[in-house]
């Protein structure tokens, strides 16, 4: 009887070693702040607001000031679109409404910081799209940036330059937002493939991305974790 005991706590016991491997691995590899980041860009992206307004009160609580999740829901629309952005805002503003009632301070946050007037928008907007790609020179327009200039131009001009100039994130935390929200979503694995490329230009490693995986694994979906699991292993090779 004791021999059948010890081994089912055997056995109960070795099937709790990954998971206490995999929690390690999470904890080692993502702030609680970074974490808060997936959640909240994942859920406003795939739309379930029951499940966002719970994330955006662990985010404050893992010490994300208001305006940055205010700048996470902001960025999101150039890759949700604006319903889902403003359905996240909406979210956010009922939930600071909920917490100011029960006198619960939040931390504000910096502002971003004014633009120069001279600031020039195409040429700080192309720039940085090549530092992103990981390129050392601006290349030459192709593919879609001929078929349809006025769409390169909206992505230099506002994408690159008015939101990635805004500096209440860093690139780093704008790529974790992009990769959440692109994962959460249908038809976009080209897009995300792409920007893992570009978060590991940014500095995110390996076992950060893959962190990420596992959390939208714990908080979202398996279907979604799957798909940028299997994207990020594409990116992950191809660079071997």
């Amino acid at each position: 009887m004791k021999q059948a005991l010890w081994a089912i706590l055997a056995i109960v016991f070795i099937g709790f070693i990954p998971f206490l491997e995999a929690k390690e691995m999470l904890e080692n590899a993502l702030t609680p702040k970074q974490q808060s980041i997936i959640t909240i860009s994942a859920f406003t992206a795939n739309g379930d607001l029951e499940k966002l307004k719970p994330a955006l009160i662990q985010g404050l609580e893992a010490g994300l000031s208001v305006n940055e999740i205010k700048e996470i829901l902001v960025h999101l629309y150039a890759y949700t679109g604006f319903p889902r952005s403003l359905n996240g805002i909406n979210t956010f503003m009922t939930v600071m409404n909920e917490r100011q009632a029960k006198d619960i301070k939040d931390t504000i946050g910096k502002e971003a910081t004014p633009l120069p007037a001279t600031f020039n928008k195409d040429e700080y907007g192309a720039r940085v799209r090549a530092e992103l790609l990981g390129q050392k020179e601006i290349s030459a327009p192709s593919g879609y940036q001929l078929f349809a200039p006025a769409i390169d131009t909206f992505l230099k001009e506002h994408l690159f330059a008015d939101i990635f100039a805004r500096d209440v994130l860093t690139h780093q935390e704008r790529e974790l937002v992009t990769i959440s929200a692109l994962a959460s979503m249908m038809g976009t694995a080209p897009q995300l493939q792409a920007h893992l490329g570009i978060a590991l230009n940014t500095g995110l490693t390996k076992e950060q991305l893959e962190a990420l995986t596992m959390v939208l694994k714990k908080e979202v979906g398996s279907a979604e974790a799957q798909s940028a699991h299997d994207v990020l292993t594409l990116v992950l090779n191809s660079r071997k």
